[in-house]
């Protein structure tokens, strides 16, 4: 079958960006992974909570700014940047005998440099290829994501700690380099051209234009996921080794293994998207409500196999909502020539709100047990369950 050059040219810019945003996420990662081998180092919850607190806020902040920046700038400086800086920053932290304030300052850092990525590489995705074909970038790039914490966990379960962080940020360093190469390849052959769409005619920002393309809704959407997909992941190999308990070496294997199974929640939001006939509240209801359930056979569930499963399970339904804000919602936003800007907000808010979800988990953990941290996570789920009422029909991403 003959492939169109809209679809070549959204196949070229979609495949750099998925493999660009997996090595973003394996670094991401890469503190979560090695987690139960810090703690058995002495290293405790509260410190490596504060430290991933520090890191999702500068990640929360940078994406509000460089999300706004993203809109004025072209894509392949801001990406390319945030790549070397974020492997020189993560490479720091294994190269040199850091004091802990000062790791917490760098790993932050870290997290600001890898915010300069996603807002404005969707924004290249959402204005330069059709909308179809931009869900199904979007949809590449998501699963690159979710591949990225296996990959992280790959990399703990074969090198001690430090080494994960020099691993990723070579990665990172590498990546820069083939953005900008091939960005700039993809301008001189026009398949990326840059500035298309003005916000209402004006080159200014508008937030009622986003206001009456329901951004508020979605803003609950982003904290209640941003929660799961962040936080509730993050401690993910230390509830399998904690809670359920596995050794460190085995917690690491079956996060592996969890996350793999976890990356398919984006094909799973895809299919269930277009089998509702792109109906994103319908959509939302059933994964919101999905999630809610999982979360409670995860609590009334002890055994530890059968326990995984839930939470494997639970985490997938609510990531598939993620699927659709990020890879639905946001590319639709087009027109608005907002889409570096909103994706940018929406993703500080996301990250806001897994900073401070972080803080209270790690300090939940010791105060009242794994067991009522899930009663939490079961509420969250159940006020976007209740969010995603009533159904009332969105514009279709793909109109």
């Amino acid at each position: 079958m003959k492939i169109s050059q809209n679809a070549r040219k959204a196949i070229y810019i979609g495949t750099l960006f998925s493999i660009a945003y997996l090595v973003v996420y394996i670094a991401r990662n890469a503190l979560s992974a090695v987690t139960p081998q810090m703690l058995a180092e002495g290293y405790t919850e509260a410190y490596i909570g504060s430290i991933s607190s520090l890191y999702f806020t500068c990640y929360a902040v940078g994406q509000l700014i460089n999300g706004f920046i993203g809109d004025k700038i072209r894509a392949k400086w801001m990406m390319c940047l945030g790549l070397l800086f974020a492997g020189a920053t993560n490479l720091a932290l294994n190269v040199f005998p850091l004091s802990p304030t000062l790791a917490m300052i760098t790993y932050g850092a870290t997290g600001f440099f890898l915010s300069m990525i996603y807002a404005p590489m969707t924004k290249v995705v959402s204005e330069n290829t059709e909308p179809l074909h931009a869900v199904r970038c979007s949809l590449g790039y998501t699963f690159s994501s979710s591949i990225g914490s296996p990959a992280a966990g790959l990399l703990a379960a074969g090198l001690v700690w430090q080494s994960v962080f020099a691993v990723s940020s070579g990665l990172l360093a590498v990546t820069a380099i083939a953005v900008f190469f091939f960005i700039t390849l993809f301008e001189r052959r026009g398949m990326v051209r840059h500035g298309q769409y003005q916000p209402q005619g004006k080159n200014r920002f508008d937030f009622r234009v986003l206001v009456r393309h329901r951004i508020i809704k979605f803003t609950l959407v982003s904290i209640l996921t941003g929660v799961v997909r962040t936080s509730v992941v993050f401690w993910l190999p230390t509830y399998i080794n904690q809670y359920l308990g596995y050794d460190a070496s085995t917690s690491a294997t079956i996060f592996t293994v969890a996350t793999l199974l976890i990356s398919a929640s984006a094909f799973i939001a895809v299919f269930i998207y277009e089998r509702l006939h792109q109906n994103m509240d319908l959509s939302l209801l059933l994964m919101f409500g999905g999630a809610t359930a999982f979360f409670l056979l995860t609590y009334l569930v002890k055994l530890p196999m059968i326990n995984i499963v839930f939470i494997v399970l639970a985490i997938t339904s609510s990531n598939a909502a993620t699927s659709i804000l990020w890879g639905i919602y946001c590319p639709s936003l087009r027109d608005t020539g907002m889409v570096s800007t909103a994706t940018g907000f929406l993703d500080f808010v996301s990250y806001m709100a897994a900073a401070v979800a972080n803080l209270v988990f790690s300090n939940a953990v010791s105060a009242i047990g794994w067991g009522n941290l899930i009663l939490i996570w079961i509420a969250l789920m159940l006020v976007g369950t209740v969010a995603s009422l009533p159904f009332g029909r969105m514009k279709k991403a793909t109109e």
